[in-house]
């Protein structure tokens, strides 16, 4: 065992050592980086006319452009994660530093459609060391639980800062350069990571540990980009039999991954971290709370426009404040945490997210706008503290010499639940709608009009404008009530599961003798 994985584990330990100026600067130039990739999944929406105009994709193209970018990200966390643990989080941080900025330039200055999927694909590969890598780097700058804490607070801010000022900053450059720019603007900011991180970061690594399995890596990835692939086709197009194809096919190379994984000595995923109870359970909260947040949210917007009639920009705006309360929670999760100490915070903020739901419910039956904002904030104010808690259980239940591996699954998982929770939650809207809209009267159009006004609440609207119809028919108001079923019916739902996990969770912390000072890692 090597000195830096000895003292690592020796002051996470004992909590004895207290960070100094340089560990928050340090923190700082993380935050920089993780604002940085949370932008580029963002920012993107913005130029795709501009994109669509100068290149030309295809609908196949265009579909692989927008989504690339996130298969790549989530396909290749764990293994970076791993990577990171034994040849050392600030090297595989910084080679995605370098990597992500050569990628951004190869995007802006793209000539065809391939192109840009090409550096679309590469800037996720490098991407994914950002996650992982920062957050272990976190958990290893700030062994004391109550700095970590905070600092993982700020770590989270950055993600949330990223998804606020992101298309702010995309919507200026786009008003006066080419769509290029978007890309252009991680280069110097990469380039400051480049110059800064060697002095400000240390580096840590397990020495002890043999090389990466190429076969795992390979599992891995022929496991979770299908799966992914295949639910993110599924909350687009509904439930097909190609896309149950592409989730059966994923899980069953995960089996042969996880076979794969009990037999080495050294596996790419130590599967002994979900043998303990707190690590678990918070992971399965973590999946749990981003299932709802994406599927609620995405409903959400969805509902803004168009059952409430708001432009996309009206929707974006009003959506700012409840944004704005997820970006302060971030910054004062800590104290929360704090004060009332990390099990409690997480089931005191699973219930404060199922009374928000259930809020969201009543709102959305009435078509209240200004309720279901209120609703949106008090979501926020229940989900950012659980979700802040929970990575930060889970980064710290795991050995310091497996803070990489860990932090990677924390994400993965949160891919997973964000993925399936637009895939699931909109399916289950989706039936109810279809269901509702089938006794609809829509006397006076024809088959292709009411195929497509009882497919969807999208249809229904196009339906109307094709029709140019200036006063909404009544079949156009009862195909809003039904989405709004939907959306109530969806919202219920996460609401008694949030409180079904908050009192699953606590037997579960309870059982584990779980505080913030009790953390028992496996070996």
């Amino acid at each position: 065992m090597d000195s830096e994985r000895q003292s690592s584990g020796t002051i996470a330990e004992t909590g004895a050592a207290k960070a100094t100026r340089r560990e928050w600067i340090g923190l700082g130039v993380l935050s920089i980086a993780c604002l940085i990739y949370s932008m580029d999944l963002s920012v993107l929406f913005l130029a795709m006319p501009a994109i669509v105009t100068d290149l030309d994709p295809s609908p196949t193209e265009l579909l692989w452009i927008n989504d690339i970018y996130g298969f790549m990200v989530a396909g290749f966390l764990v293994t970076m994660g791993t990577l990171g643990d034994r040849f050392g989080r600030r090297r595989v941080l910084l080679i995605g530093a370098f990597a992500f900025g050569v990628a951004s330039a190869f995007a802006a200055f793209a000539a065809t459609s391939g192109q840009l999927i090409l550096a679309r694909a590469f800037l996720g590969i490098a991407g994914a060391t950002i996650a992982p890598s920062t957050l272990s780097l976190v958990v290893n700058l700030f062994p004391d639980e109550g700095e970590r804490t905070r600092a993982i607070g700020i770590w989270g801010t950055a993600f949330s800062l990223g998804g606020l000022v992101g298309p702010l900053i995309g919507g200026l450059l786009l008003e006066h350069f080419h769509w290029g720019a978007v890309f252009l603007i991680n280069i110097p900011i990469m380039a400051a990571l480049l110059a800064i991180a060697p002095v400000l970061l240390p580096e840590y690594r397990d020495t002890t540990v043999a090389r990466i399995d190429i076969i795992s890596v390979a599992l891995s990835l022929l496991s979770v980009l299908p799966v992914i692939y295949g639910l993110k086709h599924m909350a687009a197009s509904g439930f097909a039999a190609d896309q149950l194809l592409w989730i059966g096919g994923g899980l069953l190379v995960g089996l042969l991954f996880i076979r794969r994984q009990k037999q080495l000595e050294n596996p790419l995923l130590d599967l002994q971290l979900f043998q303990v109870p707190a690590f678990t359970a918070s992971l399965v909260v973590n999946l749990a709370g981003v299932f709802f947040i994406f599927g609620v949210f995405l409903y959400e917007n969805l509902y803004l426009q168009l059952v409430l009639g708001l432009t996309p920009l009206e929707a974006a705006l009003w959506g700012m404040p409840p944004a704005l309360v997820f970006t302060i929670m971030s910054m004062q999760a800590w104290r929360v945490t704090g004060r009332l100490g990390p099990v409690r915070t997480v089931l005191l903020g699973l219930v404060v997210n199922a009374v928000g739901t259930a809020a969201m419910a009543i709102a959305a039956y009435h078509q209240n706008l200004y309720a279901i904002l209120a609703a949106s904030m008090v979501i926020g104010a229940g989900f950012v503290p659980v979700i802040l808690t929970t990575t930060g259980l889970i980064v710290g239940t795991a050995p310091p010499e497996r803070a990489g591996s860990a932090s990677a699954i924390s994400e993965t998982s949160a891919e997973f639940g964000g993925a399936l929770g637009v895939a699931v939650l909109g399916s289950i809207g989706t039936v109810i709608y279809r269901i509702m809209m089938q006794s609809a009267e829509l006397g006076g159009l024809d088959e292709t009009a009411s195929q497509a006004v009882r497919a969807t609440l999208a249809g229904a609207v196009e339906t109307t404008r094709l029709l140019g119809m200036t006063t909404p028919p009544g079949w156009l108001t009862e195909a809003r009530a039904a989405f709004a079923a939907g959306f109530v019916a969806c919202c219920v739902l996460a609401s008694i599961t949030l409180l079904v996990l908050a009192a699953l969770s606590r037997a579960i912390y309870a059982r584990a003798n779980i505080t913030a000072a009790t953390v028992d890692h496996p070996h």
